[in-house]
């Protein structure tokens, strides 16, 4: 399954942080940003629908906006 989220992070330093940590987090998941996108696009493949929560509550510990795009 994929989820996509409309995030505030800034730059790819961070996105490639945050990377780095939700692969960690959910072992198998793919992860990537389009941070060209208006809405600094969060993409995270291969997670549970019930891991949606997790995803936006690691970015908002880190200080930034999460929600999930319908």
């Amino acid at each position: 399954m994929t989820e996509v989220y409309k995030t505030n992070v800034p730059n790819r330093q961070q996105a490639n942080r945050i990377i780095a940590l939700l692969e960690h987090s959910f072992l198998g998941a793919s992860v990537n940003f389009d941070l060209q996108d208006c809405d600094k696009v969060l993409r995270v493949e291969g997670i549970a629908p019930t891991d949606a929560d997790r995803v936006i509550q690691h970015l908002i510990r880190f200080g930034y906006a999460c929600e999930i795009l319908n």
